[in-house]
């Protein structure tokens, strides 16, 4: 049976899954919800985005997706507060990014409408999955895809988007240690590292894997050019904090323009932190940890939010940071959480309510 809500096609799952998951014992992105959100490009157009079960797709084995890459994704969470409203964090700041990816990628953008309004019906049709325990959120991985059929190597004439939604429980993983890297590289100039597309991941497995062999968690990218500036952190942007300055590099086609990041920045000048974008050398992180003016170094990202790192690697010599009692890490992420929450006020107009 079918419904229409908001223009967009509700097709309702005959039986629900929700009965057989355990939501005290939720990992990161493994189950899925009853249903999800699909919109067809074709035609040199977008269609009206559906609500449809949870499913496979199908696709020819011509699909260019498949030999020439054209995909790109979003991270996001939907949250439930105490009274039990759904909340979002800043959407429209990952639909402009969905886009800007899209562009750099040859592929068409999407109507806000059918961004907005699929992922709003899709998040009312699907709401009891929102689990309501401590740090634990709705997972949204919006994606995009090339399903045009041929070998030729240009643009695909069809594309998919996708959401799928990832009830999860508290990410925590602790703090990592890292190792600067100065072989490998994330992005190149004029690359598209700035877009999120699912080759800059796959890019990062090996060179992460060849450090996991060496006993750290995760890379710290440099530049391309000749290793010598910190860029990101895992999958992450980096923040490293020297005395009371906090640290971050600028965003450039490098370096993925983080949500999360933009608004550390701006909860940080709300706490009267002092911050700086700019270059940051890895001479100057390595200087600043053997003269113990290195406080504190960590990554942010909507996994996480924060994801502190207790100890980084150059050259062989390992460097360890500091505990410390109050960290700019934890405020930060403290403030973020309670605003994503619902429990605090949201000076910033960040929080939007699902109804």
């Amino acid at each position: 049976m079918e419904a229409v809500m908001n223009n967009v096609t509700i097709e309702k799952a005959k039986t629900s899954k929700i009965k057989d998951v355990d939501f005290d014992n939720l990992s990161f992105g493994s189950i899925f919800t009853d249903h999800m959100l699909v919109c067809d490009y074709k035609n040199g157009q977008w269609q009206a985005p559906k609500v449809v079960p949870y499913q496979p797709i199908t696709l020819d084995p011509s699909s260019k997706i498949f030999h020439y890459g054209q995909s790109i994704f979003e991270g996001m969470k939907a949250y439930k507060d105490e009274s039990g409203s759904v909340w979002l964090f800043r959407p429209l700041e990952n639909f402009k990014r969905l886009n800007k990816s899209a562009k750099r990628m040859a592929m068409p953008e999407l109507p806000e409408s059918s961004f907005m309004d699929g992922l709003t019906a899709l998040l009312q049709v699907d709401s009891d999955w929102i689990p309501q325990s401590a740090g634990s959120s709705l997972y949204i991985r919006p994606f995009m895809f090339a399903s045009g059929n041929g070998f030729h190597a240009s643009p695909a004439d069809e594309y998919k988007f996708i959401i799928a939604l990832a009830p999860s429980g508290s990410y925590f993983s602790g703090k990592v240690k890292v190792l600067i890297e100065k072989q490998y590289s994330r992005a190149a100039n004029g690359g598209v590292g700035f877009a999120k597309t699912g080759g800059n991941y796959a890019g990062q497995f090996y060179p992460t894997r060849l450090a996991a062999e060496k006993g750290y968690q995760q890379v710290i990218w440099t530049d391309d050019n000749n290793h010598e500036f910190i860029e990101e952190a895992g999958a992450m942007n980096v923040f490293i904090r020297i005395n009371d300055t906090l640290l971050t590099a600028p965003t450039n086609d490098r370096i993925l323009d983080g949500i999360t990041r933009k608004s550390i920045l701006d909860i940080a000048e709300d706490e009267g932190i002092k911050t700086e974008i700019r270059k940051v050398s890895v001479k100057e992180v390595v200087e600043a940890a053997k003269n113990g003016s290195l406080k504190e170094m960590f990554g942010a990202g909507t996994a996480a939010v924060v994801s502190p790192i207790s100890a980084f690697g150059y050259e062989g010599v390992d460097y360890d940071l500091p505990e410390l009692e109050d960290s700019y890490a934890a405020l930060l992420k403290k403030r973020i959480t309670d605003i994503q929450y619902n429990r605090a006020e949201d000076k910033f107009g960040w929080r939007h309510e699902v109804v």
